[in-house]
C-alpha cells in the first residue's frame, strides 16, 4: 500500500458507459474496473487516473473505513468489489484489514480523525485490530489500547500524563478501544496502575524518578521533570478521595512518602492522624503524626486510605502455609496485601497453632488470616479504651472468629486467632493477662480455680477471646478447656467446694473421652472436704447407699449427677463406688408392700415391695438402707425405707416428702395439695 499523505484519495470517477447504465451490478463493476485499469482520460483537475497497477483493495473493511482510511491511502477501490472477478483478473492488490491497520502506524493525523476510524472499526473481530495505533493526551501516539486508559467524564489529562500514563487523547476516545483493552481511567484504576505503585513505592527514595511511561523512562509526560514527593502525594491523595477508599483496601499506599509533625518524610503507614483514638493509645513517641496542615487539607479518609492510622489496621491474607519459617517477621512496616510478616511474633503465634493441631507430614494451610498490627505498640495504661476499639467491626471478627485450617489429609480443624492469642499473653486487663483470669460475679463454678477481675466493660465473646473464663461451660467448648479445668482442680492452691466439684464433673462427664488429657491427680471429697489424690484412689460416687461404706474405707469420691456417673467414669478411668464396694447385705429380713400412697407419690417405677431388717449390719456399719443390683431393697429405718424408694424409683428429691407421709399416712392430702407447688 502506496502512502501518500500530500495527495488525499478521492475515487477515481468513472461514471459507466450509457450502454451500462442499467446493466447488473457485477456487469457494472467489471466495466468500472476495466474503465479504472485501460483509462487514460484525465480525473479531476491535479488527479491522476488510477490504474488497476496502483489499486489496492482492503479484504474485510466497510465502506466506512475505507472511506476514512482513503483519506491516507489513494489507490484504494471502493469496498465490496473484493469478491468480483474483474478485480481478481486484473490483479489487483488484496490487503489484509491488520495489514492496513499496521501501516498507518505513523501517520499523522487530527485525534478526530482517529474517531472516525475507530467508529468505523466497531463490530470488527478485535484480533484484527491488535496494533491499532492510539493518539495520547499528551502529543505522543501508542501502538495497540492495551494497558491505555480512556478519559472519563471530568478527568484532568494534564493529571495522568503528569504521572507518567497513556492516556487517550479526549478528542480520540471512543468505547471500541475499551474492547481492544483499554481501562476506563477511574480514580481506582489510575491508582493501581503498575507506574503509580512504583511511584509510590519508591516516593522516599531521593534519586528516584517518580513517574514513568510504559517503555520504563523516568521523566512522566513530555518536557515534565520527575514528580517531587510533594507533587506525588497531592495526585495520589486526590485519587484516593475520589475513588473513596477505605483504609487497608490498598495497602501498599502506607508507602507513600507524607510530611510528618517536624516536616520530615516518612511513609504514611508509620504515621498517625492527628488526635486521632490511635494516637491516644500508643505510647508517646511510638509513631509521629502527619503534618497538621495536611490533616487539615486533606481530612481523615484518603489520608487513612493511604494507610496514615487512626484506628488499628488490619493485615489480611489467604492460603498462608503454616510454618514459622516462612512466617518471620519482615524488616518492614507497610504490608503488602499478603504481607502478615508485619504482625508482632506471628512466627511464636504458628508454632503454638501447630501444637494444637493434629501432627501432619506436611505443613496445613490457614484459609484466611486475619490480624490486627501494632498491639505491641499500645500504652499499658490504655488497655481499656484499647480494648473498646479492637471489640467493635471490623476489628472485633479478627479477635473473635477462629481461623479455619485446610490439613494435608483434607479435613478441616480450627485454631485460635492471631489477634486473640497475642491478646491472651499481654497485660491488657488491670494490668494482668487475660488467660487465667475470671469474670467478676460470673460462673460460681469457677470460684477459687481463676483469678476475678473486673470486665464490665467487655463483652462475653470477646472475653472468651481474650481467655477470660466467663462460665464453666464456655471453658469446656474450648479446644484444651477440659485439660486446663483438671489441672486446676488437681492445683491444691486453689481453694473448691464439694458443690463446685459436683457441677464440674457432671459437666465433664459430658465431654467425648477422646478429647479429654487425662490427669495423674484428680480433686476428690475425702472426709471434711475435697482434697487432691492419685487418680486410681478415687471413684464415682453413684450410690447414696454406699457413702458410710466408702467414708469408712478412707476412698476418694468424685460427686457428680447420677445419670452421668458412668460417663465420668468411663471419662476418666476410674471406677464407679458401686463396683467397688458390693456391700452385700445381711440374710433374712420381712418382705412388705410398699404402701399404696408412696407408690402414688413415686409413679410407676417405685419398688413393689422391700425387704425390713432389725438392724441392717454391712461390713462392721450399721446402715439405714441398701439397693442391691438385682433391685431389692433393705430398709432399717422409716427414712431409710423412704430413701431407698425414692432412689429406686429415680425420685430421689422426694424422700423427705416420702419419709412424712411414711410417719403419719393421715398427711397424705396436705402432701398432695403442697405437690401444686412444684
Amino acid at each position: 500500500m502506496r502512502l501518500l499523505p500530500t495527495t488525499p484519495f478521492l475515487p477515481p470517477a468513472v461514471p459507466p458507459a450509457p450502454e451500462t447504465a442499467d446493466a447488473p451490478a457485477d456487469t457494472a463493476a467489471d466495466t468500472a474496473a476495466d474503465t479504472a485499469a485501460d483509462t487514460a482520460a484525465a480525473g479531476p483537475a491535479g488527479r491522476e487516473a488510477l490504474r488497476a497497477v496502483d489499486a489496492e483493495i482492503i479484504e474485510g473493511a466497510g465502506r466506512e473505513t475505507v472511506a476514512v482510511l482513503g483519506e491516507l491511502f489513494p489507490g484504494l477501490l471502493p469496498a465490496g468489489l473484493e469478491h468480483h472477478s474483474a478485480v481478481r483478473l486484473l490483479g489487483v492488490s488484496r490487503v489484509p484489514l491488520g495489514e492496513a491497520v499496521d501501516r498507518i502506524a505513523g501517520a499523522e493525523r487530527p485525534p478526530a480523525w482517529w474517531r472516525r476510524l475507530y467508529d468505523s472499526l466497531a463490530g470488527t473481530d478485535p484480533d484484527r485490530l491488535s496494533g491499532l495505533p492510539v493518539p495520547l493526551a499528551d502529543g505522543r501516539t501508542t501502538i495497540g489500547p492495551r494497558q491505555v486508559l480512556l478519559p472519563l467524564p471530568g478527568t484532568d489529562p494534564a493529571r495522568l500524563a503528569r504521572l507518567g500514563l497513556k492516556a487517550v487523547h479526549p478528542d480520540a476516545a471512543h468505547p471500541l478501544l475499551e474492547k481492544l483493552g483499554a481501562t476506563p481511567a477511574t480514580p481506582r484504576a489510575v491508582l493501581e496502575t503498575s507506574q503509580v505503585r512504583a511511584a509510590v513505592a519508591n516516593s522516599l527514595d531521593e534519586e528516584a524518578a517518580y513517574a514513568w511511561d510504559l517503555g520504563g523512562e523516568p521523566g512522566g509526560s513530555p518536557g515534565a521533570g520527575p514528580l517531587t514527593p510533594e507533587e506525588l502525594a497531592d495526585i495520589v491523595l486526590g485519587l484516593v478521595k475520589e475513588a473513596a477508599l477505605e483504609p487497608g483496601e490498598l495497602p501498599w499506599l502506607g508507602a507513600l512518602a507524607l510530611p510528618d509533625e517536624d516536616g520530615e518524610l516518612a511513609p504514611a503507614a508509620e504515621l498517625v492522624y492527628p488526635g486521632s483514638p490511635f494516637q491516644q493509645v500508643i505510647r508517646e513517641g511510638e509513631l509521629a503524626a502527619c503534618d497538621p496542615e495536611l490533616a487539615r487539607r486533606w481530612g481523615e479518609q484518603p489520608l487513612t486510605a493511604a494507610g496514615v492510622q487512626a484506628g488499628f489496621a488490619l493485615v489480611r491474607a489467604a492460603d498462608v502455609v503454616l510454618d514459622p519459617d516462612e512466617l518471620e517477621p519482615r524488616d518492614t512496616d507497610i504490608p503488602e496485601p499478603d504481607d502478615i510478616g508485619v504482625l508482632d511474633a506471628v512466627d511464636v503465634w504458628c508454632e503454638d497453632a501447630l501444637d494444637a493441631l493434629p501432627d501432619s507430614p506436611l505443613p496445613p494451610v490457614a484459609v484466611e488470616l486475619t490480624g490486627v498490627r501494632d498491639l505491641e505498640l499500645v500504652d499499658d495504661d490504655r488497655w481499656p479504651q484499647a480494648l473498646a476499639m479492637l471489640s467493635e467491626p471490623p476489628l472485633r471478627d479478627a479477635l473473635t472468629a477462629p481461623v479455619r485450617v485446610r490439613m494435608p489429609d483434607g479435613s478441616a480443624e480450627t485454631v485460635r486467632s492471631y489477634t486473640a492469642w497475642w491478646l491472651r499473653g499481654a497485660p491488657v486487663l488491670d494490668g494482668r493477662r487475660p488467660a487465667g483470669l475470671r469474670a467478676a460475679g460470673g460462673d460460681p463454678l469457677l470460684a477459687g480455680l481463676y483469678e476475678a477481675v473486673d470486665t464490665a466493660e467487655a463483652d462475653e465473646q470477646v472475653l472468651r477471646a481474650l481467655g477470660v473464663r466467663t462460665s464453666a461451660a464456655a471453658l469446656l467448648d474450648e479446644p484444651g478447656g477440659a485439660a486446663e479445668l483438671l489441672a486446676r482442680l488437681a492445683d491444691p492452691d486453689r481453694p473448691v467446694t464439694a458443690a463446685q466439684l459436683h457441677g464440674l464433673y457432671s459437666l465433664l462427664a459430658g465431654l467425648d473421652p477422646e478429647e479429654v488429657t487425662l490427669p495423674d491427680e484428680l480433686r476428690a471429697v475425702l472426709g471434711e472436704g475435697p482434697r487432691v489424690v492419685p487418680a486410681p484412689e478415687a471413684a464415682v460416687a453413684d450410690a447414696p447407699d454406699l457413702l458410710p461404706l466408702a467414708a469408712a474405707a478412707g476412698r476418694p469420691l468424685l460427686p457428680v449427677d447420677p445419670r452421668r456417673a458412668a460417663a465420668l467414669a468411663a471419662l476418666l478411668e476410674v471406677p464407679l463406688l458401686s463396683a467397688v464396694l458390693p456391700a452385700v447385705p445381711p440374710p433374712g429380713g420381712t418382705r412388705h408392700e410398699v404402701p399404696e400412697a408412696a407408690r402414688a407419690l413415686l409413679g410407676p417405677a417405685a419398688p413393689e415391695s422391700y425387704l425390713e431388717h432389725d438392724a441392717l449390719l454391712i461390713d462392721g456399719l450399721d446402715l439405714e438402707w441398701r439397693l442391691t443390683g438385682d433391685g431389692t431393697l433393705h430398709a432399717a429405718t422409716v427414712e431409710g425405707l423412704a430413701a431407698g424408694l425414692a432412689w429406686a424409683a429415680g425420685q430421689w428429691p422426694r424422700r423427705f416428702e416420702l419419709a412424712a407421709l411414711l410417719e403419719d399416712p393421715g398427711r397424705v392430702p396436705e402432701l398432695a395439695t403442697a405437690r401444686w407447688f412444684d
